[in-house]
């Protein structure tokens, strides 16, 4: 039987939790700044960043051979940009599917009208 034992120390483990405590703290700062599309894409950049830190270190993906931590880096990059791209799609052919977004030319009409 072919165990595999891939020990790592606590500094990586922890710097690794650390980073991926600051990511999710981006994460929620860029909420409170308006960005406009680019917080979705920074999202999703922040998503992809986490996603590849936990399975390649605490799935253990780092130590097992790169072409599976690269296949798994391109899945995870190609899932982001699907996502961002049918996001962005929605956003503009129907802004009423996303709640609290509403395009300018609509704020626009809505100020003089009312």
């Amino acid at each position: 039987m072919n165990d595999h034992v891939h020990v790592m120390s606590l500094r990586v483990l922890f710097g690794v939790f650390g980073a991926l405590l600051v990511l999710t703290v981006l994460t929620v700062a860029v909420t409170w700044v308006d960005l406009g599309s680019f917080n979705l894409l920074i999202a999703l950049a922040v998503a992809v960043v986490k996603a590849a830190l936990v399975a390649l270190y605490f799935m253990h993906l780092r130590y097992d051979k790169p072409f599976n931590a690269l296949a798994l880096v391109g899945t995870l990059l190609f899932v982001a940009l699907f996502i961002g791209f049918a996001l962005l799609d929605t956003s503009a052919s129907s802004p009423g599917l996303i709640p609290g977004h509403q395009p300018a030319m609509d704020a626009k009409a809505a100020e003089r009208s009312g």
